[in-house]
């Protein structure tokens, strides 16, 4: 939509859509007016019948919010999806902030033109600063139908997420939702939303999920920005993509976080599949791959340690952290080991994507899943950090991975979802034909076997 009226003059930025029963759809979005105030605006299709709805038309009497008493003109955007209440009203959410506490304000409304604010919030976090892109939604289990925002389900979990605007990270929090009473407690507080559990331990940012009735899911689509400089977005005359779709689904085998998986759709963009089975990876080892091209590739790989090595490795107390770490290039007892894309032959630029596994003092496995960006580009001028975070990994489990690698960008999923990680690298020689994939074990006594299916892929213009 142009920013054509007062109350979007300085942008139309982020909202909701909400089918109603009757087919119907009410967009309510931010526009920052003329005065650069916040404020919630109508919007709805110009014509149902367009299959892309393409035009839409705005409320004559926009906008339908401004931000309420005590709440900053500048602090008061992107409404989430309305859901039905037992009451039969429409409830939905606005991101906001009170000092540093990170706020979710609620608001009910029959008709999306008149409006009441609540009393109370949602919910709110301390320290967290201004929550934007908030989300809320009812999560299903594996082999279970996607839940709609409208429908009363007992027993199931509501994911409470929002974008923080201070460090520009994609939070959220598993908890119970009580439609009767309007309310939603975390499962664990100290899992909370900005202090907890991520999206994604990348550059992902502005997500936001929709039902989609045709195949009972609930996906997730993200923005994912650039990470060169501004000159270069300028010489290029593009800047930012979205991230590949994901389903999202309640991970019930660990009880405490969610599992994102790319949305089958992808699947119909593979085209010749290569696969290698048992590949032996001493310590210290790199293997290539022969694939051919490998600018964009559809990755599933197993890794497995020789039992012999885990019994080996003592005990010990070290700390690990993927952010601060020296990522690949670092040699403990059990890692890393993964695979290099986007590679030069010469290794001179790589991204690895890798494990580092670390056993306690208490004996048990500790498993990191990390992007190494170190290594990743010749250039002086491009994000070059070390992104990750822990995995949970249960008894009896492989340590598997799904990489998804677009000349620019790797997305890449661990054990089935649990942990994710999106990339952007700029190589200036490992792209196109030059691009090449190499297994490796930097670890110092571990030996890893390997097992992949590597798939090239079709761009989506193409197929």
């Amino acid at each position: 939509m142009a920013t054509d009226q007062w109350y979007d003059f300085n942008g139309v930025w982020t909202g909701s859509a909400t089918m109603l029963p009757n087919g119907q759809i009410m967009v309510l979005y931010t526009g920052s007016t003329n005065e650069s105030v916040q404020v919630q605006n109508l919007a709805y299709p110009a014509n149902l019948s367009d299959p892309l709805l393409t035009k839409w038309v705005k409320y004559p009497n926009n906008p339908v919010l401004k931000p309420p008493p005590g709440i900053g003109s500048k602090d008061f955007r992107d409404p989430t999806t309305a859901w039905l209440t037992p009451e039969g009203k429409w409830r939905f959410l606005v991101g906001s902030k009170l000092n540093t506490t990170g706020i979710s304000l609620v608001y009910n409304t029959a008709d999306f033109k008149n409006i009441t604010l609540l009393d109370g919030l949602l919910h709110e976090v301390q320290g967290t600063g201004m929550w934007e892109c908030v989300d809320f939604y009812p999560v299903p289990k594996p082999g279970e139908n996607g839940v709609h925002n409208s429908f009363d389900e007992h027993g199931v979990k509501y994911v409470m997420k929002a974008s923080l605007d201070d460090d520009r990270i994609d939070y959220y929090a598993l908890g119970t939702y009580d439609p009767v009473k309007g309310t939603w407690v975390p499962d664990n507080p100290k899992l909370d939303v900005g202090i907890g559990l991520r999206y994604d331990y990348g550059i992902y940012y502005a997500s936001k999920t929709f039902y989609d009735s045709n195949k009972n899911r609930r996906v997730l689509w993200s923005w994912i920005k650039e990470t060169d400089s501004n000159s270069s977005d300028i010489q290029k005359d593009w800047a930012s993509v979205q991230g590949i779709p994901r389903t999202v689904l309640f991970d019930d085998k660990t009880g405490g976080n969610l599992l994102q998986w790319p949305v089958e759709e992808v699947n119909e963009l593979r085209s010749s599949n290569r696969s290698f089975e048992n590949v032996e990876l001493n310590a210290g080892s790199v293997v290539p791959l022969q694939i051919g091209s490998t600018s964009q590739l559809d990755i599933t790989a197993e890794f497995e340690i020789d039992k012999e090595s885990l019994e080996r490795v003592q005990k010990t107390n070290e700390v690990y952290n993927c952010n601060s770490s020296m990522g690949a290039a670092g040699r403990g007892a059990l890692g890393p080991f993964g695979l290099l894309v986007l590679a030069y032959e010469d290794l001179s630029e790589q991204t690895p994507i890798y494990f580092y596994i670390v056993k306690g003092s208490d004996g048990n496995l500790h498993t990191f899943f990390c992007a190494d960006l170190s290594r990743s580009s010749k250039a002086t001028d491009v994000d070059k950090e070390i992104y990750g975070s822990t995995v949970p990994v249960l008894t009896g489990e492989k340590l598997t991975v799904r990489i998804l690698v677009d000349h620019s960008i790797v997305e890449s999923f661990s054990q089935g979802g649990r942990t994710c990680i999106t990339s952007r690298v700029y190589p200036t020689k490992a792209f196109d034909d030059n691009a090449k994939i190499f297994l490796f074990n930097n670890a110092s006594e571990a030996r890893i076997t390997a097992s992949l299916n590597i798939w090239q892929m079709n761009s989506t213009a193409s197929s």
